[in-house]
């Protein structure tokens, strides 16, 4: 099968030109002409995953391996050393980022993961009816998103919506119209304007909250006929 085929069936699930301008969403590496053997889908790209990969392979992230134009082409560091290994082994890279977390991801949290129905989703918000309280919510999340740990601001003893953003959202809070409002990455600062502002968060972690993009790819692909293996890279925290 040639890349330029999956390419425009990855297209059709979560168009291209309805990323980000800053996202590079598309095909990274390899050529739209070239054929491939395997398909395998993975949140990032390492080194590890690419040892195991079979050669002559396409992989599909979520998060692209290139974001900004390379300077410099060093095989001593990241993400040169690991370009060098996939050129070698002839393994392609498309990334759907931005795309597909509009397109599908949140709303796959939401409603196989955690759930809940979802209620409406605004660009990268999807919104959705709780209706329990506050404490009773964020031990469901930590045990269905499997979060080792959860920091929380608690702004209300009753959560009646919520609102989640998949990976980075932080930078959203100030958009949130809910009770409560989860995503990753939230930093110290975010967080006092979520009390201030009255809005209860959830930390769920970046890996955590984006580890089932392969699942939901894989099951938006089946819809196509097509085939593929998940090969999701490791978290690089760890927990104690």
């Amino acid at each position: 099968m040639k890349i330029k085929e999956i390419y425009n069936i990855l297209d059709k699930i979560a168009p291209f030109d309805t990323q980000e301008k800053w996202d590079n969403s598309g095909l990274i590496i390899g050529s739209l002409k070239d054929k491939f053997e395997t398909i395998y889908l993975s949140l990032d790209t390492d080194s590890e995953l690419i040892e195991n990969l079979n050669e002559n392979s396409l992989l599909i992230t979520h998060h692209p391996l290139i974001f900004s134009g390379l300077k410099t082409i060093n095989y001593d560091i990241y993400p040169s050393n690991i370009i060098k290994k996939m050129i070698q082994k002839n393994i392609s890279l498309i990334s759907l980022h931005t795309n597909y977390d509009k397109a599908h991801l949140n709303r796959f949290v939401v409603e196989k993961v955690l759930g809940y129905r979802v209620a409406k989703c605004d660009e990268f918000i999807c919104y959705f009816e709780v209706e329990d309280i506050f404490d009773n919510f964020f031990q469901k999340i930590k045990s269905d998103l499997n979060l080792p740990f959860a920091k929380f601001v608690k702004t209300k003893k009753f959560i009646k919506t919520a609102a989640i953003t998949t990976g980075s959202g932080a930078e959203l809070i100030g958009e949130v119209k809910a009770d409560c409002f989860l995503s990753g990455d939230i930093k110290y600062h975010q967080a006092y304007e979520a009390m201030e502002n009255n809005l209860s968060l959830i930390e769920i972690g970046h890996f955590e909250s984006e580890i089932y993009f392969a699942q939901s790819l894989s099951e938006n692909l089946k819809n196509f006929n097509i085939q593929a293996i998940i090969a999701n890279s490791k978290n690089p925290f760890k927990y104690e």
